[in-house]
């Protein structure tokens, strides 16, 4: 009886360590559903092949090896919640030009083929990966035009959809600043894959045809160590920088840490005020040598940007990605992020948006909408969970937000409850009276947007009021870029698992795509249409 005991009590302890036992029964479910361990947050997921072995553990003469563990780690977000305009009427938000979370979904559903886990989901990111024909900027010294539409909601029948894009001034290929370009490039043994260091080189060869004689570029790499393997080149030098490239092979662990604080160091020394100063790091984010904790990478990051030395994050493979450590990256260096599962994708980074990606024309973009209670009852950002700030932030020039580049767009939607309809969620109060709702019906919104010249420190203001006349009452009369980004918005929430587009079919998501899909001369839009499609049949 003990030996049984004893033989059970182990194969409970490794079953308990493979699926991350948890004491809520909902996560227990959720762990034997998935197919790889994801880390978030709050989760893990164990592939149902682990859980089918768990008899093989019973005696050590059937010990069987478990499946190769998957720890990506996602930082764990809930949609945001509805507000009520009469207690609340002012939202604020960093901008965000980041397109990590939709190559992610990508990845998951055309090569893994299941659903994304559901806090990868960020859903500015969907929306934000597509160019929109928004209002062109007057000048460089006027970077923004902001573009309104509110029109009905594709989900909800008896709610609006608020949308709000601005365009960043395009700068012209004679004006674009030179650009001095230091490649941080991981090497360590977990870069060993196919999608991973080969596809690395193979994006920066992108990269370096698009770079001239007065573009400088070195490379640093980090494995156990960091060391320089290419000093400052001039672009035009395509050969010698591609061999140091080609040399270039995986192994050791990830002293990320010491990559960064070298490549810093050597931006630094070859700081160009008349160029754009940028570190590019290529990585899979698997940081374990060095400085390791994310506040830590974030904190140092934070202090670098001061120096004028803009930071891009580019991740590449799948099995340990750290999305985390990616994103506080970028949001803390005053950069951007992508994520590069495809050659193609790495075209569209750097060819097709090039002068976008390392071009900014603006910096510390926020954004904040004063909704008026008289028109607007209740209402919800859609996405930009991790980018959201305190009201007080907007008009402090010290509080860090998201940059923008050369003809780059930024798309944010809201979804609204109108005063007087039954379009609201929220019961009103049992033991203390509603605020009396009146005044003026005209403007139903009044739109803020605070931005800082780059070589600038203090911002500048840009106002706008959205008048109540100005809604479009049918959906299919209005833009096709406000139709075609509600469909990715909806998309976007049925895989965040938010609940409200539960009872809208991925069919009508693919039919109000294909009305809207306009131009599409790269094919992104029907690509994303295929997505769908291919969503449909995983989640049926």
């Amino acid at each position: 009886m003990a030996t049984d005991f004893a033989k059970f009590s182990a194969s409970v302890l490794i079953v308990a360590a493979l699926v991350g036992c948890s004491s809520d029964p909902q996560t227990n479910q959720e762990l034997a559903a998935d197919e790889n361990v994801v880390v978030t947050g709050k989760r893990q997921y164990a592939p149902p092949a682990a859980m089918a072995n768990m008899a093989g553990y019973a005696s050590a003469d059937r010990m069987v090896a478990p499946a190769p563990e998957v720890t990506e780690q996602y930082e764990d977000t809930d949609p945001n919640p509805i507000k009520l305009t009469a207690e609340e009427p002012v939202s604020t938000f960093s901008s965000d030009v980041d397109t990590t979370a939709y190559s992610v979904m990508r990845r998951y559903i055309s090569k893994d083929n299941r659903l994304p886990p559901s806090d990868s989901v960020r859903i500015e990111e969907y929306v934000n990966y597509f160019n929109y024909q928004y209002k062109e900027p007057k000048s460089a010294q006027e970077p923004f035009t902001p573009t309104i539409w509110v029109t009905p909601s594709p989900w909800n029948a008896k709610t609006r959809l608020m949308h709000i894009g601005v365009k960043g001034y395009d700068l012209q290929p004679e004006t674009t600043p030179d650009a001095n370009i230091v490649l941080l490039l991981d090497v360590s043994g977990s870069m060993n894959a196919e999608n991973k260091l080969p596809l690395v080189k193979k994006s920066v060869e992108l990269l370096v045809d698009e770079m001239s004689r007065d573009d400088r570029l070195s490379i640093v790499v980090y494995a156990g160590a960091a060391g320089v393997v290419l000093e400052p080149t001039p672009g035009n030098k395509k050969t010698k920088i591609i061999e140091a490239l080609n040399n270039l092979e995986a192994g050791g662990s990830t002293a990320g840490g010491e990559g960064l604080e070298l490549a810093y160091k050597l931006a630094e020394e070859n700081f160009a005020e008349d160029k754009i100063n940028r570190i590019i790091l290529a990585t899979d984010g698997d940081f374990n040598v060095g400085i390791t904790d994310p506040g830590s990478l974030e904190d140092f990051v934070a202090q670098k940007r001061k120096g004028g030395i803009y930071l891009t994050i580019l991740g590449f493979g799948q099995g340990n990605y750290n999305d985390v450590i990616a994103q506080k990256l970028a949001q803390a260096g005053n950069g951007n992020a992508a994520y590069i599962d495809t050659l193609n994708e790495a075209r569209k980074v750097f060819v097709r948006e090039f002068r976008s990606t390392l071009f900014p024309i603006a910096k510390d973009l926020k954004f904040q909408v004063e909704f008026n209670p008289a028109v607007v009852a209740e209402y919800r950002l859609i996405g930009y969970e991790t980018r959201l700030l305190n009201r007080e932030d907007f008009n402090n020039d010290a509080i860090d937000a998201g940059d923008i580049g050369s003809g780059h767009t930024v798309t944010a939607l809201y979804e609204l409850a109108l005063t007087g309809s039954d379009a609201g969620l929220i019961d009103a109060l049992r033991y203390q009276p509603s605020p009396e709702i009146g005044g003026n019906t005209d403007e139903l919104a009044f739109i803020r947007l605070r931005y800082k010249s780059p070589d600038e420190d203090d911002s500048r203001l840009i106002e706008q009021p959205f008048m109540t006349a100005d809604m479009t009452d049918n959906l299919e009369t209005a833009p096709a870029d406000a139709r075609f980004a509600a469909a990715v918005a909806a998309f976007g929430q049925k895989l965040q698992r938010a609940g409200y587009t539960d009872k809208y079919p991925y069919e009508e998501i693919i039919d109000l795509a294909s009305g809207s899909k306009g131009k599409d001369p790269y094919g992104d839009r029907a690509e994303f249409i295929n997505l769908v499609r291919a969503a449909a049949k995983i989640d049926d």
